[in-house]
């Protein structure tokens, strides 16, 4: 699995660096270093007036912030986790 966060210069205004870093926690936290890629993109096209814009398998998603992080790690990235079997 691939996850892209934006650094673009918006997104590095609106803490894409700290989305970074709970990325790289949630993902040791949960065991799936062998299963998935963290790389940085810039503009996606998609900036939002909050949060950080995150790439998962093509799929774009916006306003990723430390408060909904958590949520969004859940919802999105464990469940196509189990979903492929990881």
């Amino acid at each position: 699995m691939v996850i892209k966060i934006c650094v673009g210069s918006s997104c590095h205004l609106k803490g894409s660096e700290r989305i970074v870093e709970l990325f790289q926690e949630a993902i040791a936290k949960n065991g799936l270093e062998s299963a998935v890629t963290l790389s940085g993109s810039f503009c996606a096209g998609k900036c939002n007036r909050t949060g950080v814009t995150v790439t998962l398998e093509d799929e774009i998603y916006t306003g990723i912030t430390p408060e909904n992080f958590a949520s969004f790690f859940n919802d999105k990235v464990l469940k196509l986790c189990q979903n492929k079997g990881v």
